[in-house]
């Protein structure tokens, strides 16, 4: 099957590339309807309808786009509505966090096919490597060879300071000095013949939402993850906007009051940091620290009423320090909605940012619009399905610099590029 080449320029000059990025134009379009006639897709894409026919033809023809059935009950002809062609293309997903790696292999319409974890103690660099190389060899296995030909790239979702914060997961210095001396980049394309993207996990998490959640109602939203570390994202018009650094939005370092947990120690300055206030390690040390074991946050729901109080103690302070990074940043950006996610089991997810919404409420002071503050739509797959979309953005959508940047900041001391090529 053919596919669409390279990204266009929105300049271009010539008439194929112009047409190379209708095309794309078209396929965002169709993604984002998720079904629609060639009229409708003509509006949608601010193109004539002669341009449309002419463009979803084609993309028929090479599989990326199929017929759905006719829409009857309107005045003349019943009309013949389109979709993504969900085995059009393949992508592989893979999130490396510090806990838990997760690998994902979604297709065209991003539909998760399968996915995969495994925990681990540490992340030790060789071995997060080779858990990579051997999940993408399992999923590729899985297909049949024509399909297994539509496996347009692989997206990698990790921290970009894997060496930081390490004294709050008790890593030993041994592991911190792994991640600053491995080429963790070099390592996966000398293991992976398929095209490479990478972006910061939070980062990767909001691009699920965006792409496949909330994004699709809203348009301008922050995004936070709660994870064994709380990460954020910051979506624009419908864009990620991950600033010069690729670090936008990053909100662990967000200055809040003290924590009132009593297995939380005293900050050394005037304010403690949204991590150390709103992230899972916090919760999981407040429950071992009364009596309650536990290692993981899925575990919660095997637990049970034997986390009360102290689950409680932690949704609330955790809340508290939520309500103080949100009233900080809508006072800088202008957005609609606040969206919370994370690996937190759904119904304590929900009482979290229940507890988040009643706290704002409480201290949003005046002169700043309140947006909606909601539950994500992803959960724990967040991040290796954001990853998984950065391939399909790269080759299928008319603009994908705000989803795969130049470049991004470094993994320990070692540089990542964004993309590389396939080996």
């Amino acid at each position: 099957m053919s596919q669409p080449n390279a990204p266009a320029s929105r300049k271009g000059s010539n008439s194929v590339q112009v047409r190379r990025y209708n095309e794309r134009v078209v396929l965002e379009a169709l993604q984002r309807l998720g079904q629609a006639s060639k009229a409708e897709l003509a509006r949608s894409a601010n193109l004539t309808p002669q341009a449309v026919a002419v463009i979803v033809d084609h993309l028929e023809e090479v599989g990326l786009v199929r017929h759905e059935g006719k829409r009857a009950g309107q005045v003349g002809q019943p009309s013949t509505l389109y979709a993504p062609a969900p085995d059009g293309a393949f992508s592989i997903g893979l999130h490396v966090g510090r806990r838990a790696f997760d690998a994902v292999l979604v297709d065209f319409t991003g539909r998760t096919l399968r996915m995969e974890t495994s925990e681990y103690e540490y992340p030790e660099p060789q071995m997060v490597a080779e858990l990579a190389a051997a999940y993408v060899r399992t999923f590729r296995a899985g297909l049949t060879p024509d399909l297994r030909s539509r496996v347009v790239g692989v997206g990698v979702a990790m921290p970009y300071f894997m060496d930081s914060w390490t004294k709050e997961l008790g890593m030993p210095a041994s592991i911190t000095q792994a991640w600053e001396d491995f080429d963790f980049a070099k390592a996966l394309a000398d293991s992976i013949d398929l095209p490479l993207f990478f972006e910061n996990d939070a980062s990767g998490a909001a691009t699920a939402e965006l792409v496949y959640g909330r994004g699709r109602e809203v348009r301008d939203f922050i995004y936070l993850f709660i994870s064994t570390f709380i990460g954020g994202g910051l979506i624009i018009n419908g864009n990620l906007e991950t600033g010069p650094n690729g670090n936008s939005a990053a909100f662990g370092p967000y200055p809040v009051t003290p924590s009132l947990l009593s297995s939380v120690p005293a900050p050394k300055g005037p304010f403690e940091i949204l991590l150390r206030r709103a992230s899972i390690y916090v919760l999981t040390n407040h429950l071992r620290e009364n009596g309650v074991p536990i290692r993981r946050a899925l575990e919660l729901d095997e637990i049970g009423e034997k986390a009360e109080p102290f689950l409680g103690e932690w949704v609330e302070d955790c809340a508290d320090a939520l309500a103080q990074a949100i009233v900080g940043a809508i006072a800088v950006v202008d957005v609609s909605a606040i969206v919370i996610d994370g690996i937190l089991p759904a119904a304590i997810l929900q009482r979290t940012v229940e507890a988040v919404s009643r706290r704002f409420g409480e201290i949003v002071p005046e002169g700043l619009f309140a947006p909606e503050i909601a539950v994500g739509t992803m959960g724990p797959r967040a991040a290796a399905i954001g990853a998984a979309i950065l391939p399909l953005y790269a080759m299928f959508a008319p603009d994908s610099a705000t989803l795969v940047k130049a470049k991004a900041p470094g993994i320990g001391r070692a540089s990542l590029r964004t993309y590389i090529g396939a080996a």
